[in-house]
Order: structure tokens, then C-alpha cells, then sequence
């Protein structure tokens, strides 16, 4: 049954002012509301809701991931607007000028003052 309406990400963050302009200016993303404890978020035909919260995230893992045509290209426009992408070099996830193979996507991911870990994949064609 709930598989046929939207779903909204929510994203804790201890300072909505801060969160406002990495959002909205950094990652040009439409406010379409917003209150003293949330702002949500226009991303295609989701949101991305913030919440305010005295502890932020304690997660190390990717909390939303946008899908996206090409990643590389992601992420030179993220650079030209001072974003980087993390580097990872693990046992696990091995980015190189930040961008990972995951097998069927390759994936970058940026990190947001609250220091939640946002993921850019791009689906590898079938034949890749």
C-alpha cells in the first residue's frame, strides 16, 4: 500500500541557519517550507526535510543518495561550488578523486556541516 506515495528524508541537524545555506546555496535546492525546527526541501519529486536536533546525527553511514546521470560530472559542479567529496581508501570503499566503483553504480558522497553523509550515484549501464 505505501509503496504508491511519496516518501520525505528526514536529515538531523543542530543549526538550521547553517543547514539553510549549505542546502540552498551550496547544493541549489528549493525551500519549499520552513519553521523554527524544520526546512523541507524540493529534490525532483521527493523532499528533503531537516530536522533541528540537540544531537545531530550519530550515524557514519549514507543517509541519502541522489541518483543521478553522471557522477563525474556531479562532481565537478559540487567542486565548483567549494563542495569536495570525501575520499575513502578502505578495505570496503576505495574513491579515487572521489568517486568509488561499487560494483553496479559508481558512487561519490559528500558530508554536510551536521555531518551527514550524502551519497551521488550514477547506475552503471548493464554491459559496463
Amino acid at each position: 500500500m505505501l509503496g504508491g506515495y511519496p516518501i520525505d528524508v528526514i536529515l538531523l541537524v543542530k543549526d538550521l541557519d547553517r543547514a539553510r545555506k549549505f542546502y540552498s546555496e551550496g547544493l541549489e535546492l528549493a525551500l519549499i517550507e520552513g519553521n523554527d525546527t524544520t526546512l523541507s526541501f524540493r529534490c525532483g519529486g521527493t523532499r528533503l526535510k531537516l530536522s533541528l536536533s540537540t544531537t545531530g546525527t550519530k550515524d557514519e553511514q549514507t543517509q541519502a543518495s541522489w541518483r543521478v546521470d553522471d557522477v563525474r560530472a556531479a562532481v565537478a559542479w559540487l567542486r565548483s561550488r567549494g563542495i569536495e567529496p570525501q575520499e575513502y581508501d578502505t578495505d570496503e570503499i576505495k574513491t579515487t578523486d572521489g568517486v568509488a566503483d561499487a560494483g553496479d553504480a559508481w558512487v561519490a558522497w559528500i558530508m554536510d556541516p551536521d555531518a551527514n553523509v550524502l551519497g551521488i550515484e550514477q547506475k552503471k549501464p548493464s554491459n559496463a
